[in-house]
């Protein structure tokens, strides 16, 4: 069978693509190379900043086996009492990446708007299957609001975003917070979030059997590392929050993604069942984008558009908090 068509890429990102190498599936093998690939150190993250790092450690969920979560919380030097906080979760399908990856994309918060930024460290698959990673990310999330005095943010003020997985464990914990009514949670942005393990969307289809930054045979050997032969009813709607029934009662949310990725149509589903239930979500697709086109080439003309955007978004939510206190 013939591929499917697939959108024209923006020409300055298909130009740009043309020079990165890709390949059609995740194996093992290549987890195991791809994991071996560091993030850039987060001193060059951080240059130029008057930033102010500490380094964390969270207790796991399951406490028993001694499990603990690294965290890192980024505070601007002149940050004022009651900023707003990120709570940052990272892209890499929840089987690699780490804290530091994609985190220039919360930073330009901190810059902004003087957010203090929180990244987490949580497990991944397939050693930690399941709900692990989300749970993780609720864990830290808790810590945050029990610290809030100590890391001088506004409990109100909370904010949870993340790309790629880390979109959909944004998302996760967003329905995990509402569910367990605790704690508030301002907004959520999720970045071309991967929101759904069914992976049978038109969109999936068209990034299948041929290399793409994020392929529909990647995303399949990612689910099957977090959820381990689970059968489907099982699959909790933290995990794969494209599951949940009710989307109703959840915090204003920001999603985009490219049209020109695998994420597409199950990001425009979960944006349009937020609206049914009587939710605001702001919903863009960025023509020609490809999955995580502004965290790969933040340079690029339509990168610098996706960005500026989310921050003029983020912005407009935080005004209207400071107007309800």
């Amino acid at each position: 069978m013939s591929p499917l068509a697939r959108p024209a890429l923006d020409p300055e990102l298909g130009t740009l693509l043309d020079g990165m190498p890709l390949i059609p599936q995740i194996t093992s093998e290549i987890l195991t190379r791809l994991r071996q690939m560091p993030s850039p150190p987060i001193e060059a993250v951080l240059a130029g900043r008057a930033v102010t790092r500490r380094e964390v450690t969270v207790p796991g969920p399951d406490g028993a086996d001694g499990a603990e979560i690294p965290m890192t919380v980024l505070t601007a030097a002149d940050a004022a009492p009651g900023a707003p906080c990120v709570y940052w979760m990272h892209g890499g399908g929840m089987i690699m990446g780490d804290r530091f990856s994609q985190l220039d994309i919360p930073l330009e918060w901190l810059d902004a708007l003087g957010a203090v930024v929180v990244t987490v460290d949580y497990r991944l698959a397939p050693e930690h299957t399941g709900t692990v990673p989300v749970e993780d990310c609720y864990r830290g999330l808790l810590w945050i609001a029990d610290h809030s005095d100590d890391l001088g943010i506004d409990p109100d003020r909370i904010i949870v975003a993340g790309a790629s997985a880390g979109g959909g464990l944004a998302a996760g914990v967003t329905l995990m917070a509402r569910d367990l009514g605790t704690p508030a949670i301002a907004a959520q942005i999720l970045i071309c979030p991967m929101l759904d393990h069914r992976n049978t969307t038109i969109s999936s289809r068209q990034y299948s059997g041929e290399p793409a930054v994020w392929t529909r045979e990647s995303n399949a050997f990612a689910w099957d590392a977090v959820l381990t032969g689970l059968p489907d009813e099982q699959i909790p709607a933290y995990v794969s929050p494209s599951r949940a029934d009710d989307l109703s009662g959840l915090p204003a949310a920001y999603i985009d993604a490219g049209t020109a990725e695998v994420f597409r149509d199950e990001d425009v589903d979960y944006a349009t069942r937020i609206w049914a239930a009587g939710g605001q979500a702001e919903l863009h697709l960025w023509s020609g984008g490809f999955h995580g086109f502004d965290a790969l080439f933040p340079q690029a003309g339509l990168s610098t558009q996706a960005r500026a955007t989310r921050t003029h978004w983020l912005t407009r939510i935080l005004h209207s908090t400071d107007r309800q206190h």
